[in-house]
């Protein structure tokens, strides 16, 4: 499947997503002039679309199976993993969007504040600032050249509780996949690592880039702040390679973390300031 018909794909389904949601707000206000069954079509052809992008996808990886590609970490510091691709692939049950071999990672300080942990009722959310991940510092994990850096999205309220979880899931995840992709990851950076890979860090926090477009960055630098924007239920850093700068597009990237390899779920990690640039493709 083609670069050209993947976006068409990715395109036409969303358009019967947003077709299925207008109908289903003017038919509150009007009667429509069809049959209430047919105004479900849409709904069929959305997912029909999206099971052959996602099967498609999962046939290219397959197919085109490679060497994980070495990098240095996005962060420092004591953190944790969860969503690992050393657990499971995909890591977070899709190949959309290149998050085969995704992780995320949470701040785990050795001297706190600790993490929250989710509760079932109270408090409902809570601030940003109550996790230690909120404005941890991301970092080039090498020399690369910025494709793309974006913050201006709004950092939200947790969603740990049960009722912010239901939220997240029947509400909020639905309107944000009817906006597209850059509402699911929020404020996000894609970096050009060179050979052909592109890392990408998304739920960035709001106001914090300290790069754009352009850009060219050495390994270790400054790229901005971990955020809780986008799809994320609480602060923390999402963070993947892919073979293409579009997210729509592109297809999962298996990673090395130096020093650290591939942590897995609940995995607690220390990593080191980077030391060097170069981008290595495991033999392994």
């Amino acid at each position: 499947m083609s670069i050209r018909l993947r976006k068409l794909l990715y395109v036409l389904s969303r358009v019967l997503w947003l077709a299925f949601f207008v109908q289903v707000t003017a038919g509150s206000f009007v009667d429509l002039p069809y049959n209430y069954w047919l105004g479900w079509l849409p709904v069929l052809g959305a997912i029909a679309l999206d099971v052959l992008r996602r099967r498609g996808a999962a046939s290219r990886i397959r197919a085109e199976a490679r060497p994980p590609v070495e990098v240095e970490p996005p962060v420092t510091g004591r953190w944790s993993a969860l969503n690992s691709p050393a657990d499971k692939v995909p890591s977070h049950g899709t190949h959309s969007l290149g998050q085969t071999y995704a992780i995320d990672i949470t701040a785990e300080p050795e001297g706190g504040p600790s993490r929250p942990a989710p509760v079932w009722f109270w408090p409902v959310a809570r601030h940003g600032r109550a996790y230690p991940a909120f404005g941890a510092p991301l970092h080039a994990v090498a020399d690369a050249t910025v494709v793309h850096a974006e913050d201006g999205q709004r950092d939200h309220l947790s969603r740990s509780s049960l009722a912010g979880v239901l939220y997240f899931w029947l509400i909020e995840g639905v309107g944000r996949a009817i906006g597209g992709t850059r509402r699911i990851v929020g404020n996000h950076i894609v970096l050009d690592v060179g050979d052909g890979v592109f890392a990408v860090y998304a739920h960035v926090q709001q106001g914090s880039l300290a790069v754009r477009a352009g850009d060219t960055v050495v390994a270790g630098q400054r790229l901005g702040n971990c955020g809780n924007s986008g799809n994320s239920t609480e602060p923390h850093v999402h963070f993947q390679l892919m073979d293409g700068p579009d997210l729509n597009t592109a297809k999962g990237v298996p990673f090395r973390w130096r020093g650290i390899g591939v942590p897995a779920n609940r995995e607690v990690f220390t990593a080191e300031q980077a030391s060097g640039g170069k981008l290595i493709q495991s033999q392994t």
